[in-house]
């Protein structure tokens, strides 16, 4: 989909489709009564004759119009102005670009000033439309042998501005939207390609890719005998019951100076989750091939990042592994050293993200970070405690805590904080090494993050879980890109 700002005046624009919003208010939006003027009063018609209510996602579809140079032109309800928010906003372009779909039109051009959100102004309207559209026309037929035959004919949309003094904000709002949109696309497809081929090599491979002709991206990866060197036995003791050998990858964008010390991503790459020896419940197991969607939201945001080329250093380190039982995989009881030199009682191979992560946030250190923020689908404790709506946020530095809070509330892409008060790291206390790898069945994710927390002592450090928000189950089966949105957002916000 291509996607262009323009200075337009929507009665005289030659588009396939004009997109109109009105509100649920008893006169005319000001973009509905410019056309309205033009048609001779066509629109007031409509609304008088009940028509057009403006009810929140209803769509009407008209065709050519006397004094109006689009073929068509469709009008989308918005609801009720003092109902107008975020999700309302969702569902309003959610309906828009359905009922575009089915219109037959080839572009469009897109009027949603008249669509006002409690402190959000129209450069925010158009980039999360421009997400939402990017990510309602993703689709995922690569295994499939005949591909998706329903792709519709919509190739450009035009979106409207206001002057032409507001035309840079607005290309840069659209840029931003697109590239965020493509990073998403990204992560969904490494989330959503079966484990059979997504294996650790393939996400290596697939991030050389990527950064193939990119001067300012940067990918390298260590092999296990790399990681024996560095004395990484955690994330070893996960691999070591799968035939798919681990990778440490990592990928180093540069867009300031040397001195610029990077923010620093690291992404959970379990690329396949059977729980090891402590074996996972049968029922839904294939979707623990979404389990290395920490991983997939690197890739995505430095994707995201690259492509807007952004002044500014970013670090991904990626430790990618399957775990898998085997009669060398690690079992319940093993004592294991990770990177930093503390010894770890693994009770549950099953726990197994934090092992891969605490050598890889150990590993951060060298890159001298401005902060780290780890990102996994480590528990389904947090699903129990925030649903699938937030992902949970925990760390050793508020200003960090608040600067990611704030960064979701900017982009829709939300976290909620869970405490992690001293009183917890008790609960992860062992009789035969420094630390046990679970805390037991209270505040499961918080005890998770606790453990992460003894690897992070020399740095501003968060912790993302998003075993919520990841993927969804069901009929929509699937990665969702989440957070792209809120890594790129944050990540835009340092600049």
């Amino acid at each position: 989909m291509e996607f262009t700002a323009k200075f337009a005046n929507p009665q005289k624009q030659r588009t396939s489709c004009l997109v109109i919003t009105q509100s649920e208010a008893k006169k005319l939006s000001t973009t509905a009564e410019t056309i309205d003027k033009a048609s001779n009063g066509y629109l007031s018609k409509l609304m008088r004759s009940g028509d057009l209510t403006g009810r929140a996602g209803q769509t009407l579809l008209l065709q050519k119009i006397d004094g109006v140079e689009a073929d068509r032109i469709l009008l989308v309800g918005c609801g009720k102005d003092k109902d107008m928010n975020e999700l309302v906003f969702n569902k309003v372009v959610n309906s828009m670009i359905s009922a575009l779909g089915e219109s037959g039109a080839k572009d469009a051009l897109v009027c949603l000033a008249d669509i006002a959100i409690k402190d959000r102004d129209l450069n925010w309207n158009l980039r999360q439309a421009v997400i939402l559209i990017n990510s309602s026309q993703y689709c995922f037929d690569q295994m499939k042998s005949k591909k998706n035959a329903k792709k519709i004919k919509l190739q450009k949309i035009t979106l409207q501005v206001l002057s032409k003094a507001g035309l840079k904000k607005a290309d840069t709002a659209i840029q931003q939207g697109d590239a965020i949109g493509s990073g998403m696309d990204q992560a969904r497809d490494l989330g959503n390609m079966p484990a059979n081929i997504c294996t650790p090599a393939y996400i290596a491979k697939q991030a050389a890719l990527m950064a193939k002709g990119e001067k300012k991206l940067k990918v390298s990866v260590l092999e296990e005998a790399d990681m024996r060197k560095l004395k990484m036995g955690s994330l070893l003791s996960v691999s070591a019951g799968s035939r798919q050998p681990a990778k440490l990858i990592t990928l180093e964008y540069k867009g300031a100076g040397a001195k610029d010390k990077p923010v620093v991503l690291v992404g959970k790459g379990v690329t396949f989750d059977t729980g090891g020896i402590s074996l996972k419940p049968g029922a839904a197991m294939d979707e623990m091939k979404f389990d290395m969607c920490g991983a997939a939201s690197v890739v995505g945001t430095l994707k995201a990042v690259t492509a807007l080329n952004l002044p500014i250093n970013v670090v991904g380190i990626i430790p990618a592994t399957e775990n898998m039982p085997d009669g060398l995989a690690t079992k319940p009881g093993d004592v294991v050293t990770s990177m930093s030199g503390q010894t770890i009682e693994i009770l549950n191979t099953d726990a197994e993200g934090r092992l891969i992560l605490c050598d890889a946030l150990t590993y951060a250190e060298k890159f001298k970070p401005r902060c780290v923020i780890d990102i996994a689908t480590l528990t389904g404790a947090c699903i129990v405690a925030l649903g699938k709506i937030p992902s949970a946020v925990l760390g050793n530095n508020e200003a960090l805590i608040k600067d990611l809070i704030d960064s979701g509330q900017q982009i829709e892409d939300k976290v909620w904080e869970l405490p992690l008060w001293e009183e917890y790291q008790e609960q992860l206390d062992s009789n035969f090494a420094d630390m046990a790898n679970i805390g037991g069945r209270d505040a499961g994710t918080i005890t998770a993050a606790c453990f992460l927390s003894r690897f992070t002592n020399d740095y501003h450090w968060a912790h993302l879980d998003i075993a919520g928000t990841a993927w969804k189950s069901g009929e929509q089966k699937g990665a969702t890109g989440r957070p792209v949105p809120l890594l790129t957002q944050f990540i835009l916000n340092q600049l």
